[in-house]
């Protein structure tokens, strides 16, 4: 019966810490991810690359479908490229959660096609983040269509 009691601590705790909950916006890594969509929107992207560490592992659909090495200046080509197809390109962030390195953001990527036709794209992206910067960036949609 001294079980019981320890297990029901256990309990609290855990419903206390919620490693999936919403991060504060005060979180460090918080800031670096939510500057990474301000320069993606204001399409900076030697300001989105600084916020990579100098070699990050990407888990992304346009890439392939194993985790690639990208430097920072892949990563800023690999976005100017984007731009020149998708001038107005966008990101809309609906949701940003995390823990202490783990910070996912869901989002809605939108832009109008070289056909004039209007597109958006639920998107979910898991980022690592140590000292300051991402070092893993794994981004999640269906590109089927």
């Amino acid at each position: 019966m001294k079980i019981l009691p320890i297990i029901l601590l256990v309990f609290l705790f855990a419903a206390c810490v919620q490693p999936g909950a919403k991060s504060s916006l005060a979180n460090a890594n918080v800031q670096v991810v939510k500057e990474l969509f301000e320069a993606f929107n204001d399409h900076n992207w030697t300001k989105l690359a600084d916020c990579y560490k100098d070699t990050a592992t990407f888990l992304d659909p346009s890439l392939g479908k194993t985790p690639v090495l990208q430097t920072r200046a892949q990563t800023a080509q690999k976005y100017a490229d984007l731009q020149k197809m998708f001038p107005d390109v966008k990101d809309s962030v609906l949701n940003i959660y995390g823990d202490k390195n783990h910070i996912t953001v869901e989002f809605i990527s939108t832009a109008t096609g070289p056909d004039g036709v209007k597109w958006q794209l639920p998107i979910c992206t898991v980022f690592t983040v140590e000292e300051g910067k991402i070092v893993r960036d794994n981004t999640y949609y269906d590109n089927s269509h």
